[in-house]
């Protein structure tokens, strides 16, 4: 075990002088500074793997527009709470050309990302109905979105999805919902860390019981567009991204800037509420809004109380970059690819040495290659596996975290592996497999 890719003892020192409990369980922010701070002494460059952030420039289009609107005085100016005439026009253009829904402009607000939007969500829809009080997630999912619950107090439970797919979602689903105290639903599509993607089949299903219990779906499309084994580039065209909200008109759409426009860093987002639920009248809500319709509770009591809307200059770059998109002058797709690409060059790499595909296959066939995939080593939990990853030079994060039941393995970002990166990355999984022999 000295004979590390990365040096035995400085690793463990930083281990040691984490205040990590448990590397194996520990959260992707954790990971990521304990990778830092090994890099910085070291100066040996990790295969990072645990974040989930775009390894692609943003798009130009963004950029000049948010530098436009640097120009033109608006970082002096407060937004209104719900957005900027044009952004909100753009999304609610955009949810037609891509996914086919029509969603005023009114319902389209811009978030401070996904995850406040996530946060806004937990914190408004588990208030509609008191003795509707807990989030049901389908898992496994983004361990972030946990973590707001448990800040916020809203009870949540969850299951892995992976054993009740096609038909048997409906039973495994309505086991939960029957019991009258769900709100909401909360899943990826596709499906962070996984990778599996969900059919119509299967968005029928839970439309159809969100439609049977009242329950709102809370879609998040992090990822949209980006199962390559179709082509959702078109505007207007089908295919379209597919979507809950075809079969259910009780829906919350989550739509991020980070991934699919590598806009991350500054922190835009979409949240696309269902006309039906944007003025539904929920009397509970009056117990902490001012208003008992849902839309004006969300802008005028959440969004506000959060943020006071997001960034100005941001909203003007989006709305640049879904112009482009909703026009056919910018293909988002097409400059995302390289994720999947890399994706399947490095899953080969994992398989030669030893490892496993834990998510291996959606409804039989095999899983798409993407942003995400999932691998285990045989005798290995996740934890141990995660452990001592760090030691070969490798971060990633352990699936025990996401609410998945398979332990045993970790999910692998591929963003920010760089293609130079691959023989380093090589080298390491052959050391792996030659200091942990399978037998």
């Amino acid at each position: 075990m000295k004979d590390t890719p990365i040096p035995y003892d400085v690793v463990s020192k930083h281990i040691q002088g984490s205040g990590i409990a448990s590397v194996g369980k520990a959260s992707i922010r954790e990971i990521k500074r304990l990778v830092d701070n090994i890099e910085k002494e070291t100066g040996m460059k990790y295969i990072r793997m645990e974040m989930g952030v775009p390894g692609i420039p943003p798009a130009r289009i963004g950029t000049e527009a948010q530098c436009k609107a640097l120009q033109d005085g608006v970082a002096a100016i407060y937004p209104d709470i719900d957005g900027i005439p044009l952004l909100k026009a753009e999304i609610s253009r955009f949810v037609k050309l891509f996914l086919d829904i029509d969603v005023p402009a009114t319902n389209c607000i811009p978030t401070v990302g996904s995850m406040q939007g996530g946060f806004a969500c937990f914190m408004t829809v588990n208030r509609i109905n008191a003795k509707q009080d807990t989030t049901l997630f389908i898992d496994p999912c983004f361990p972030v979105h946990k973590q707001q619950c448990r800040v916020l107090g809203v009870k949540h439970l969850g299951f892995d999805v992976y054993n009740y797919r096609g038909e048997k979602l409906r039973e495994k689903l309505e086991s939960y919902l029957s019991t009258g105290n769900i709100s909401s639903i909360l899943y990826s599509n596709p499906n962070n860390p996984s990778w599996i993607c969900f059919t119509d089949e299967e968005l029928k299903i839970i439309g159809d019981l969100a439609n049977k219990y009242n329950v709102v779906i809370m879609e998040d499309l992090a990822y949209f567009g980006m199962d390559f084994r179709k082509d959702y580039s078109k505007p207007g065209q089908a295919p379209y991204q597919p979507t809950v909200a075809k079969y259910t008109d009780n829906f919350i759409l989550l739509i991020s800037s980070s991934k699919a426009f590598s806009y991350a860093g500054e922190r835009i987002g979409m949240m696309v509420i269902s006309d039906k639920l944007f003025t539904t009248v929920a009397p509970d809500l009056k117990r902490y809004y001012a208003f008992d319709q849902f839309g004006k509770a969300m802008i005028f009591g959440t969004m506000y109380s959060l943020s006071s809307g997001t960034s100005h200059s941001a909203q003007y770059a989006l709305a640049a970059m879904l112009k482009a998109v909703n026009d056919g002058q910018y293909n988002f797709v097409e400059a995302v690819k390289e994720y999947g690409e890399k994706a399947h060059i490095m899953k080969e790499m994992f398989l030669k040495n030893g490892f496993k595909i834990v998510y291996d296959k959606d409804l039989g066939d095999p899983i798409a290659d993407g942003f995400y995939f999932t691998v285990s080593y045989p005798g290995m939990s996740g934890e141990e596996l995660l452990q001592t990853f760090v030691y070969y030079g490798i971060s990633a994060i352990s699936l025990a975290i996401t609410g998945s039941e398979r332990t045993e393995g970790v999910r692998a970002c591929v963003s920010l592996v760089l293609r130079q990166q691959f023989p380093d990355l090589e080298y390491r999984l052959q050391k792996f497999h030659e200091h942990h022999p399978l037998s």
